[in-house]
């Protein structure tokens, strides 16, 4: 028998040399294959990415997912159940491929009544029972699921599915569904994010559209009546406010001329609160008391009146309005007034040089029924200054907490009125002592704040 013949040293360095190529080919076609996998994964996520900054329309987007998770985990196909904002199932939005395979499993998730309700997707049990229903119907497949949250709630769940002999699930699989699904969390929330602000958009045009039209009611200059200067100015805290102030000729049929010489209503007044609501109800009370005027009763019988006609539209709404009418006659400078729990007018008497309240008693309109009203007067003289205003003005706080008051707006007319400033002049200088008490740049207050200079000529 012929032994073997032993194996040369060369023979060995060749097999030797020949079996470490080929593992080294071998190796470097593995990183090869790893690295364009890798390349693939990472545009796959780029081009997701690039599609959540520019995406308009989430529909689209939600499209695009199912589709990216197959492609990038490799299995048969996906399926994404998103939620609305209230946690019930967006069944308009629901996405799957392969797409021949979803008609029965939507009828099942339209059909899912639980799935209709508020609060439906942040309740753990309700994401166990998709779960069951989804690998209910893929009995015969793998499926991996993980939820899509953002902001600690829950967007929708993600499924990944392929046929039994298909092994995944591993952790780069896992990492790779989880990133998509994370996007796609910041894809819902950001068209929610958007929707709201569109709804704001809306409400902020409404607003603006009834600021504007709120504007036109307060009169845009003050009317000229012979013998005094008048000056007035509304402030509100939002665009539209419930402070009101007006100028009524209670002859309106008389000639420019012959209302100028004639009897006038003075009226301030201020809803309780501010906002729409406020600026809606002042606007309402606006109207009502225009058509009052007309009557030419005493101060006290229309605020008698008009607490009667608007007592049911203010006791619905849990408001009152506080307002203080006054009729001038430009002929003897007599002025009535009638107060409904206002902030008494300041009036500095040019003759004695001091300041006192113009008050009369009465309930706020809308407190309750037949409601009686006090009513009062005086005989303006050359050189004296009547200013009324809301508590917006008073109340005002100032950077330490203290509030403008009414001590201080006494202290600052008298100022003003001594020496001998017209309307105009002391509204303006009255604000700016305002303005700079509250310490705004943009003169924005927390309440609504107006004020109005009537100064009889010397």
């Amino acid at each position: 028998m012929k032994e073997n013949s032993p194996i040369s040293e060369q023979q060995y360095l060749d097999s030797t040399h020949s079996f470490s190529s080929a593992a080294s080919k071998s190796l470097t076609d593995l990183i090869h294959s790893l690295s364009q996998e890798q390349i693939i994964n990472q545009d796959l996520l780029l081009s997701l990415s690039f599609a959540l900054r520019s995406f308009t329309n989430l529909q689209r987007f939600l499209e695009l997912i199912p589709l990216l998770v197959a492609q990038l985990v490799g299995v048969k196909g996906a399926l994404i159940i998103p939620f609305h904002d209230d946690g019930t199932i967006w069944r308009e939005q629901l996405q799957m491929v392969p797409n021949g395979e979803d008609q029965e499993l939507f009828t099942k998730l339209f059909l899912l009544e639980e799935g209709k309700k508020t609060g439906f997707g942040m309740q753990e049990r309700n994401i166990a029972l998709l779960d069951h229903l989804v690998k209910r119907h893929f009995d015969s497949f793998n499926v991996i699921a993980t939820s899509i949250v953002s902001r600690g709630r829950q967007r929708g769940r993600l499924y990944a599915f392929d046929k039994k002999e298909i092994v995944f699930g591993s952790n780069v699989h896992r990492k790779h569904i989880q990133i998509v699904a994370d996007l796609t969390g910041v894809a819902i929330e950001n068209d929610v994010i958007f929707q709201v602000i569109r709804n704001h958009e809306k409400v902020d045009r409404q607003i603006s559209i009834g600021a504007e039209i709120q504007s036109q009611l307060l009169p845009d200059q003050c009317p000229i009546i012979e013998g005094i200067e008048l000056a007035a100015c509304c402030r509100p805290a939002f665009q539209v406010g419930g402070d009101y102030y007006d100028f009524m000729p209670t002859r309106p049929d008389f000639t420019e001329k012959g209302k100028s010489s004639g009897r006038w209503a003075f009226v301030i007044g201020d809803v309780m609160g501010k906002g729409v609501p406020a600026g809606l109800l002042m606007t309402m009370l606006r109207g009502m008391l225009r058509a009052e005027v007309l009557t030419g009763l005493a101060p006290d019988s229309i605020l008698h009146d008009l607490n009667q006609l608007a007592l049911e539209d203010l006791t619905q709404s849990h408001r009152f309005v506080t307002l203080f009418y006054s009729d001038f006659d430009a002929q003897s400078r007599k002025l009535r007034f009638a107060n409904a729990a206002h902030n008494p007018p300041l009036l500095w008497s040019a003759k004695s040089k001091s300041i006192h309240r113009l008050d009369a008693p009465g309930l706020l309109i809308g407190l309750q029924p037949e409601a009686e009203y006090g009513c009062g007067e005086i005989f303006l003289q050359p050189g004296d200054v009547l200013l009324y205003y809301t508590d917006g003005v008073t109340e005002a706080p100032g950077i330490s907490g203290e509030r403008f008051d009414e001590n201080r707006l006494i202290t600052f007319l008298d100022k003003f009125a001594r020496e001998g400033l017209g309307a105009k002049q002391i509204l303006n200088k009255l604000f700016e002592r305002l303005d700079g008490f509250v310490g705004v740049s943009d003169h924005q207050l927390e309440d609504d704040a107006s004020m109005v200079v009537l100064k009889v000529n010397e």
